[in-house]
């Protein structure tokens, strides 16, 4: 503790950033100050010896046992350091900091008004212009309104449409009333705009519509179509199921309402616009420490109004006192928006009421999310992790002789997170340079996609330690796990009808009996993401089979498409790559052969 004491003694009295370090040199904790010598300071206790201050939670007194050494990062203001806490939280995922996974970019629908014919469309990429208006934010249901809407009104289809100058197949099986000839005013089309606009301010009106085909359909006995109506018609409800709430007395604000249990919390978001609750969100966190609620509501605030947003409210209601970190977090905002925003823990009244109702919500996704989840205590005490694992990434590679290499990753957490699923195309030909590849490009993205609690490889001890390296580079607290079929003769049991697979870590192998609930819950994490690889394998390979095969019919044969592909990498970049590219690859004559060919379609 002597090298800790001393850097305590040496803090600056300035705002900053502080990091505390175990032995190993991993991160244990990432924490804001406005003065870092008070704030570092407030955590212990000086005499007879530096220990852990009495007053601190059991969360906290475990990180700053295991501390042996401190860093410390000096800021102009506390503005800056709340930006930059957030930040190293979410890319370095510190073993005892409370990590929010949320607020991924929300989808709006948005029109144009300012065109002659507007059209509605889905968009995640907020734009500062006058003539644009946003309807959202969508946790769900978006696409199913728009699709609804488009086949309910004759809009513009495609944004190629006006384009073409020229009525289309849209006209023709009445989709469309071709504004592109002419055919229908800039006055009635507004009309019917008008019109479906108010289904997205009021989707009851979209229902009454969907629910009507869906009646027709079935009485037609026509069930199929009857069930796309009946799927469509759930997704579009589930878009707000508060909708119902209206306080007309309110101005567009937003709320945010956070409730733990134990090791558990949930977190719950309200839109209000124009007296009324758009849209919602939830978000569930899980910790093996006790949970700090002003560091959850400060990660919520700082994720969510980070991102580009069309709408700002005057006005953020929680159910919370932030105390000292009040004023932190609406300089945050003044300085993001450029305007006065307010943070309010309203005692009465309408907003009181506002935030009652979705601390209610929030009790009830903790009600719901009970889950047992042993499974991931068990993994933890057979790998000696850190923490425990709940969520989990695992990746796996697939080629076939060198030729369309991919990769996968899969996300678990309670339940396989399709939508969090990712693919990648690798250049490298061997097993470890693609390995090394993916995992490299999933650290790039931390700060957008923060890590998980645990990473699992199939592989071995070399897949591991590459797996290492590369979060030891990037100051990441990630821990790894790999899972391996066990080999005879060089080749796999698995081969000769047996599963006997190999478990490891950094620490060495696990050998399990194949009834294991241990191995056989990461063998069904492996066999997802071997799933996941092999079906992207697959449709790559007959998308590299089609792009030969219309090479072929242009007279270009199967040793001169290897040639390419060796320099060139892909199909893609052989079609877009210049005559004098092309004569590096392949010679002058050879060169403008194919630059002939490829520029005839």
């Amino acid at each position: 503790m002597v090298d800790l004491l001393e850097s305590i003694k040496s803090l600056p009295n300035k705002s900053g950033v502080y990091q505390y370090h175990d032995k190993d040199g991993r991160l244990l904790y990432v924490g804001k100050a406005k003065n870092l010598k008070n704030r570092v300071k407030s955590y212990f206790r000086f005499t007879p010896y530096l220990s852990p201050a009495p007053n601190l939670s059991q969360r906290i007194i475990h990180m700053l046992n295991a501390t042996t050494s401190l860093r410390y990062i000096v800021l102009e203001n506390e503005h800056d350091a709340l930006i930059l806490e957030n930040s190293l939280i979410k890319q370095l995922k510190p073993k005892y900091n409370i990590l929010l996974r949320d607020d991924k970019t929300y989808p709006y629908l948005c029109v144009n008004l300012n065109e002659e014919f507007p059209r509605i469309y889905l968009t995640r990429k907020v734009l500062k212009d006058k003539n644009l208006k946003y309807y959202g934010p969508y946790t769900t249901g978006a696409r199913a309104l728009l699709d609804s809407i488009y086949e309910s009104f004759l809009l513009i289809q495609k944004e190629s449409c006006l384009k073409g100058k020229k009525a289309c197949l849209f006209y023709q099986i009445k989709k469309c009333l071709a504004p592109c000839e002419g055919k229908v005013t800039k006055e009635d089309y507004s009309k019917i705009l008008s019109n479906a606009l108010e289904c997205i301010d009021n989707p009851k009106k979209i229902l009454k519509i969907l629910e009507e085909k869906m009646n027709l359909y079935s009485q037609a006995m026509r069930y199929e179509e009857a069930m796309i109506y009946r799927d469509r018609i759930q997704k579009i409800q589930g878009i707000n199921k508060l909708s119902m709430v209206e306080i007309p007395s309110l101005e567009d604000l937003d709320v945010f309402a956070f409730l733990s249990l134990g090791n558990k919390g949930a977190l719950v978001k309200f839109f209000i616009r124009n007296g009324k609750i758009v849209s919602s969100t939830t978000n569930t966190i899980k910790s093996q420490y006790e949970i700090n609620e002003l560091e959850i509501y400060t990660q919520a605030l700082i994720n969510y109004y980070s991102l580009s947003l069309p709408f700002v409210p005057k006005k953020i209601l929680v159910p919370f006192d932030f105390g000292d970190s009040l004023a932190w977090l609406e300089d945050f905002l003044q300085n993001r928006f450029h305007k006065k925003i307010q943070i309010i823990n309203p005692k009465s009244g309408d907003k009181k009421r506002l935030c009652t109702l979705a601390l209610s919500n929030a009790q009830e996704a903790l009600r719901i999310s009970n889950k047992d989840d042993e499974i991931t205590k068990d993994i933890q005490e057979l790998f000696s992790l850190q923490n425990r694992p709940y969520r989990i990434e695992v990746f796996d590679t697939s080629h076939h002789k060198g030729e369309q290499c991919v990769g996968a990753m899969v996300v678990y957490d309670d339940r396989f997170i399709k939508e969090d699923y990712r693919h990648y195309l690798l250049h490298f030909k061997d097993e470890y340079s693609q390995m090394r590849e993916m995992l490299s490009r999933r650290i790039e993205s931390f700060s957008e996609n923060p890590p998980p609690d645990l990473w699992v490889l199939d592989g071995g001890v070399g897949q591991i330690n590459i797996a290492l390296e590369l979060l030891k580079k990037a100051g990441v607290n990630l821990e790894v796990v790999s899972i391996s079929k066990e080999k005879l003769d060089s080749k796999a049991y698995r081969a000769k009808g047996r599963a006997n697979d190999i478990l490891r870590s950094k620490d060495g192998e696990y050998k399990l009996v194949s009834s294991d609930r241990r191995l056989m819950f990461i063998q069904k994490l492996r066999d997802e993401a071997h799933r996941f690889a092999i079906t992207f394998h697959q449709k790559q390979k007959q998308k590299t089979m089609q792009q030969s095969k219309l090479l072929e019919i242009k007279g270009i044969g199967k040793a001169t498409q290897k040639r390419l592909l060796d320099y060139f990498g892909d199909f893609e970049s052989v079609h877009k790559a210049s005559l004098k590219e092309l004569e590096i690859a392949l010679g002058e004559q050879k060169a403008l052969a194919v630059y002939e060919a490829l520029s005839s379609s």
